[in-house]
C-alpha cells in the first residue's frame, strides 16, 4: 500500500474509478527500469509498458512503450502532429505528479497526449508503473489503451 495521498494511492484510486481491478504490487528492490521491473515480476522486458514523457510546447506527451524498445521521438511526434522535445525530470514531476521511474500511464496531474506502442498489443498481459519506482500494476494492452485514453502508434526506433 502507498501512503494516503501518495502517487501510488492516486493510481490505485484511478484504476478503481475506471473499473479496473487493483493489481498494484510493491517490489522494494525497485522497478525503476524495464529490466528491473521484468526481473521483479517475472516477465519479458518487452511486456513492461514503460512511460516516457516528452514536451509538445507546454503540453505533456506520454509515450507508453514496450520495455524492449527505444522511442523514436520523430515517429511519436509525427503520430501526434506535434514537434516533441525531451522533458527534464523536475518538469515531469511538476506536470505529471510522478517522479521518473514511477510515471504511471494514468492519473496525471495534467492530462497528457498519449501514444501506446503498437508492439505492446502482442501480449496478453503487460506491467506498468503505478506511481513510484517500487510499484507496478498488471493489465492488458486493451485496458492500458482505455485507461490512458491514448492511441496506438508505431513509436519504436528502427
Amino acid at each position: 500500500m502507498g501512503a494516503p495521498g501518495s502517487s501510488v494511492e492516486r493510481v490505485r484510486a484511478a484504476l478503481l474509478a475506471a473499473g479496473h481491478p487493483d493489481t498494484i504490487q510493491a517490489f522494494p528492490e525497485g522497478t525503476r527500469s524495464a529490466a528491473e521491473a521484468a526481473a521483479a515480476v517475472g516477465c519479458a522486458v518487452a511486456q513492461i509498458a514503460k512511460s516516457i514523457v516528452f514536451r509538445a510546447g507546454l503540453r505533456p506527451v506520454l509515450v507508453v512503450a514496450s520495455g524492449a524498445n527505444r522511442v523514436d521521438m520523430g515517429k511519436a511526434g509525427a503520430a501526434l502532429g506535434e514537434s516533441l522535445r525531451r522533458a527534464e525530470g523536475g518538469w515531469v514531476r511538476d506536470v505529471t505528479g510522478f517522479a521518473i521511474g514511477g510515471v504511471a500511464p494514468l492519473a496525471h496531474l495534467t492530462p497528457p497526449l498519449v501514444l501506446l506502442d503498437r508492439d505492446l498489443l502482442g501480449f496478453d498481459q503487460v506491467w506498468a508503473a503505478a506511481g513510484s519506482p517500487m510499484h507496478v500494476f498488471a493489465t492488458s494492452p486493451a485496458e492500458l489503451l482505455r485507461l490512458s485514453g491514448g492511441q496506438v502508434a508505431e513509436v519504436a526506433e528502427g
